[in-house]
This record gives structure tokens, sequence and C-alpha cells, in this order.
């Protein structure tokens, strides 16, 4: 692929932001093309915040852009889809939470969640083509639950098995299928003329 086709690659971490050991970050290490959203410095619960955050990322870049989030900053990427109109080629997102019902402990309250605009969960089609990456063990949502927003958000469904909530407390440090999920991403969404320099 070549430069104007070879998408760059966003990083959308969730509530912990940059995590050294998280499977994001370590998946933005391999890439040539990669921004990852930066922590905020206030307001860091505020949602409208971090779908700005996400915004001024995206409009610091031109050509196609694929999205790789993970947790909250599923929810980021949906609420960003819903008031936006740049195109984005593709987005992975790994692992949605629940925030409408409560959490574990040290997770924030549904009632701090609803105070800072997480809820309600966006149920509308996303204008791009998406996967859903499912744990069938996560503490943060129900596996139905997450199949749920993924057939309402128009993404393929993978479904991950007992991964917990697919973050460093629960052994994800490397996730070699972030890799690969975002290989088929790019495949499956590659503009038409784009594919048989590609396939060479």
């Amino acid at each position: 692929m070549s430069e104007t086709t070879t998408p760059t690659v966003v990083i959308v971490p969730g509530l912990r932001d940059h995590v050294a050991d998280h499977w994001q970050t370590r998946l933005a290490d391999q890439l040539d093309r990669v921004r990852t959203v930066p922590p905020l410095e206030r307001d860091k619960l505020s949602c409208a915040a971090r779908v700005a955050a996400l915004d001024a990322v995206l409009t610091e870049i031109d050509g196609p852009v694929v999205l790789v989030a993970h947790s909250a900053g599923v929810m980021i990427t949906v609420r960003w889809a819903q008031q936006s109109t740049r195109p984005v080629q593709g987005a992975l997102l790994a692992t949605p939470p629940d925030f409408e019902t409560p959490l574990p402990d040290g997770y924030p309250s549904r009632e701090e969640l609803d105070a800072n605009g997480w809820t309600p969960i966006p149920w509308r089609r996303l204008p791009f083509p998406s996967i859903v990456a499912a744990s069938t063990n996560d503490p943060l949502a129900t596996y139905r639950r997450v199949s749920g927003m993924a057939e309402a958000w128009g993404s393929r469904l993978v479904d991950l098995g007992e991964v917990g909530h697919l973050n460093p407390a629960s052994g994800y440090g490397d996730w070699p299928r972030a890799a690969e999920l975002l290989r088929e991403l790019v495949e499956e969404t590659m503009p038409a003329a784009a594919a048989p320099e590609a396939a060479r």
C-alpha cells in the first residue's frame, strides 16, 4: 500500500489512559502510522471532553483513519461518530463496558457516569465498518449486552472467549489478536482502487 492508501491508526484508550504494559500501547509500538489520543489534564471523567480530544487528534490527520478503541474508548468512539462527519475507514472496538449497570469496585459509580455524560449508551448504527471484540467473562459487561451493542452498531461480533476485560489485570499485556483483527479490518475496508496494489 502507498502512503496515500495506508490508514493512520488512532488508538483510543479507556479511562486509565496511557498504560505502558497495555496491549494498545504495545500495538502502537509496532505500527508506523499511528497516533494515540493523549490523556486529559482536567475533566478526566468528562465524556464530552474525551470525545473532543479524539476529534482534535482526527482533525490533524489527512487521509484514511482506522480507530482502535478499548473499554471506555469504545464509548468515546461511538459518541464521536454520532456528531462528526469526518470519514473513518473502520474501527476495532474491544470489550466495551456496560455503563448502564453498576461497575465493580474501583470504577466510577453509575451516578458519576450519569453526571459526566456517559449514559445512555448510544445504540445508533455506526457510519463506518467495525469489529466488536467481546469477552465472555468481562466484569464490566455481559456478553449478551455487548452482542446487543454490536448488533445495534452494525458491527461484526468476534467472540474472544474468557479474556476478562482484556487489560493488564486480566493478563493482556501482549494481545497478538489485536494486530490480526486490525489487519482484517484494514483489508476488508480497503478502497477498491487500492486492493490490487495491496495484493502484490
